[in-house]
């Protein structure tokens, strides 16, 4: 293989947009890349955040990927000086959020594409951080320990949660009978996007991804797929309608889907007939772009953080290992051959817009005006956002860090990771007339690393050793102060990738293996992966602070906790 010979397509559907990446298979340079965001999402349509609705119109995905992958593959022909590059382009990956599933028709095409349906949000794809779904979940636990047969949560960390696939459409067909009755069978989206390109949605010829199956689904080969359809019937008759048509095999993510229909070859400017990988979850795929290896966990850190790490099958057999606490242990849901780990917080990068909408809201609604003499609009308050984030960023790094630092929860939007409980909310102790936006600011830095710090607790405790950690997002590039603080309060030394686009990339190496381009994921992932940019490294006097504040953390979580069961009775 040559320079400029071969490339390789990765896309990462994120919460706001979708990145396209045209890789070189060589050395992993990269060509050309876009992003686009959602112009339905954008406006905030088909979502309430007060109610935890959060739905995502398919054709923003089919829309924003077209626009992403035509503007990826024009920057890649101008980079290189390549007029014909679109033709050397040889395999196309994509990942998505997740869980992010949606109610189809009888040919697997989600029911809002339909025009009875087409404004109808509990017709369209329920995002990751959809919380409406709490109660669904609840009972999805209790009846999977009682029932008498297989424990389905046992693979899941023990917990079932309202972010998952299950949960979801068990809530929408008991809210919206016409969806239910509508709806024929359901999809994941990193499923359905890959299918859409090559032509294979109906139920029966989708390959259904193993990493969202076995993380998010219930999928295991120990009772042969997917729950049972006597488990689900006792939650509701359309899941045990849904059950058959999923199957009962799932594939990993250098595997085909199929391969590129003439019908989107023409659509994106690409050469019909490539390969299309199984596709699979962002923060999985972007671990693999990150270097995730065993004892080496990659740290997705945006709107949430999804924490990644795998390990050999054991030799005694995956039962005998299961990891209390976490979001899954799957096998080859990351790498073929390995077990993949997974853990995360439902809310991080989301936390601190929390805060950034407190602070605009005046400028928003009353100081703007004034100040501009008009209303702002959309990209002034956009930039004055950012503007206010990073002075508080930089200003907190200058306070000292003392016993007498308010602490904070991070379970803003529930917590995923330890045993997830989406019922929790945000709590601050320490605050007076002291604090200050700047503290408040370091305040909401802390809890996010105190809750990183809790993951990682939860996986050595259950014999995972963690011998690296490498950090990949939006937040890890951008945040120098958080991520100090993470170093600081985890004692350990946080690296942090030379590439905001990992994900992507990390497609692109499932790609360049689905071509044949190289034998192994492992194989691409040495060549094809950016390398470090810098590492935090831990401050051993303010970590020494850190251990004292961290206890105010987990008795403050304790209390957060013992209340939330108090409401519950």
């Amino acid at each position: 293989m040559k320079k400029n010979e071969h490339f390789v397509l990765g896309a990462d559907f994120g919460s706001d947009s979708v990145r396209v990446v045209v890789l070189d298979a060589f050395d992993g340079s990269v060509a050309g890349s876009n992003v686009s965001f959602y112009p339905r999402w954008k406006k905030g349509l088909y979502c309430n955040p007060k109610e935890n609705r959060f739905r995502q119109h398919p054709l923003d995905y089919i829309e924003s990927f077209t626009e992403a992958v035509q503007n990826a593959v024009a920057e890649a022909a101008e980079k290189t000086n390549i007029g014909n590059i679109a033709d050397l382009i040889c395999a196309v990956c994509m990942d998505t959020t997740g869980s992010t599933p949606a109610f189809t028709d009888k040919n697997g095409m989600p029911l809002a594409l339909t025009k009875e349906f087409a404004e109808d949000p509990d017709a369209m794809f329920v995002l990751w951080k959809d919380h409406t779904a709490v109660a669904e979940a609840d009972e999805i636990n209790r009846l999977s320990k009682t029932w008498g047969a297989e424990d389905y949560t046992m693979y899941s960390g023990g917990t079932y949660s309202s972010e998952w696939f299950w949960s979801k459409l068990l809530h929408i067909a008991r809210k919206n009978p016409k969806v239910k009755k509508a709806a024929v069978c359901a999809v994941e989206h990193c499923d359905w996007m890959t299918a859409l390109l090559c032509g294979t949605t109906a139920p029966d010829k989708i390959k259904r991804s193993r990493c969202a199956a076995g993380h998010k689904c219930m999928w295991h080969k120990q009772w042969g797929g997917y729950p049972s359809v006597a488990f689900l019937t006792k939650l509701d008759s359309k899941l045990a309608e849904i059950q058959p048509l999923l199957g009962t095999e799932t594939f990993t993510t250098e595997q085909k889907q199929g391969t590129l229909t003439t019908e989107w070859a023409e659509k994106l400017g690409l050469k019909a007939g490539i390969p299309v990988c199984v596709g699979a979850y962002d923060a999985h795929i972007g671990a693999v772009g990150g270097g995730v290896a065993d004892g080496v966990m990659v740290k997705s850190m945006g709107t949430s953080t999804c924490d990644i790490i795998t390990a050999p099958v054991p030799a005694s057999g995956e039962k005998e290992k299961c990891i209390d606490g976490i979001c899954g242990q799957v096998d080859g849901s990351v790498i073929a051959g390995k077990i993949g780990y997974e853990a995360g917080q439902s809310s991080y990068g989301d936390y601190y817009n929390w805060f950034r909408g407190l602070l605009l809201w005046p400028f928003k609604n009353a100081a703007g005006a004034v100040v501009l003499g008009r209303e702002p609009n959309e990209a002034e308050i956009d930039a004055y956002g950012k503007h206010i984030l990073a002075d508080l960023e930089k200003a907190c790094e200058n306070i000292p860090v003392t016993e007498m630092l308010p602490v904070a929860l991070d379970w803003i939007n529930g917590r995923r990771t330890p045993h997830a409980n989406q019922n929790l909310s945000a709590r601050m102790s320490g605050i007076t007339l002291g604090t200050d936006a700047p503290a408040f600011m370091r305040m909401l830095l802390e809890a996010t690393a105190f809750g990183s710090r809790a993951i990682i607790e939860c996986f050595e405790q259950n014999g995972i050793e963690i011998k690296k950690i490498i950090a990949i997002g939006g937040v890890a590039r951008k945040s120098r102060a958080g991520m100090q603080i993470l170093a600081d309060v985890t004692k350990r030394e946080i690296a942090v990738t030379e590439s905001d686009l990992s994900p992507s990339i990390g497609a692109a190496v499932f790609a360049a293996v689905a071509a044949g381009l190289y034998a192994s994921v492992e194989e691409a992932q040495k060549r094809l992966a950016p390398g470090i940019d810098r590492v935090y490294k831990p401050d051993a006097k303010k970590s020494a602070v850190y251990e004292k504040l961290y206890k105010r953390y987990r008795t403050l979580g304790a209390s957060e906790e013992a209340e939330a069961v108090r409401y519950a009775d």
